[in-house]
């Protein structure tokens, strides 16, 4: 799937000259949490967030958070000259987000979810020729999560010694599952059986669950707990 088939098309923009008040009351009326900012000739300039209007002098929440800044990587005035602006600013302009993330109308959802995810952010606008013409957040990923369809438990009458090689083959592409020998994998009548020693950690058994689970053919899988061998002491 890509940008085009989850994005909201009417997409909500702001003017970088109106006032903070009034973004903050545009916000609040329309129930969304950010908007893209557009100048006169459609061209998006920026990206205003509820983050960007947290910090400001007329509710007393102007105060900057020391934990939050990284002052190895910058100055320290010319930190707080910018926590000056954000809390002070009276125009959108002063105060978005200018180095905005975008992607294209053709961008792939997994490349979303990957920008969404390193630059911790919660929206992208989608453009079409260097036009916005939709916006993807974190609830249209979720949406259409939601509307995918769970893949078949039973997909094809494989033989076991099929199901049992294509998980052998998914878990050797896995750095995770180094410690997973082929013996201790067996699969019967559509069941695959895991064994684990006690001392693997749950989140590598759990991920050998999954795995199993998504091999088409897979019709349950066990887990089994086997006492982790005593190393002698010399």
């Amino acid at each position: 799937m890509h940008a085009a088939d989850v994005m909201t098309r009417n997409v909500i923009t702001v003017d970088p000259g109106a006032t903070v008040q009034a973004v903050a009351g545009l916000l609040s009326e329309r129930g969304i949490s950010g908007a893209p900012v557009v100048d006169a000739t459609g061209q998006i300039v920026g990206i205003i967030s509820e983050g960007d209007l947290l910090r400001r002098t007329e509710i007393g929440t102007d105060q900057p958070d020391s934990v939050r800044r990284s002052w190895w990587l910058e100055d320290f005035a010319t930190a707080r000259a910018r926590d000056y602006v954000k809390s002070h600013g009276r125009t959108v302009s002063d105060i978005m987000t200018h180095d905005v993330v975008t992607v294209t109308d053709d961008t792939d959802l997994r490349e979303i979810a990957r920008l969404l995810e390193t630059n911790r952010i919660k929206r992208v606008p989608v453009l079409h020729d260097g036009k916005i013409v939709g916006i993807v957040s974190r609830s249209n990923l979720v949406r259409a999560l939601s509307a995918a369809p769970m893949p078949a438990a039973v997909a094809t009458a494989d033989s076991d010694r099929e199901i049992r090689a294509r998980l052998l083959a998914e878990l050797q592409e896995q750095k995770w599952a180094n410690r997973i020998w082929p013996q201790d994998i067996i699969v019967s009548d559509g069941t695959a059986h895991l064994w684990f020693t006690s001392d693997e950690s749950s989140t590598t058994m759990q991920a050998a669950r999954v795995a199993a689970e998504n091999i088409p053919g897979v019709r349950g899988v066990e887990v089994h707990i086997a006492p982790a061998p005593i190393v002698p002491q010399f």
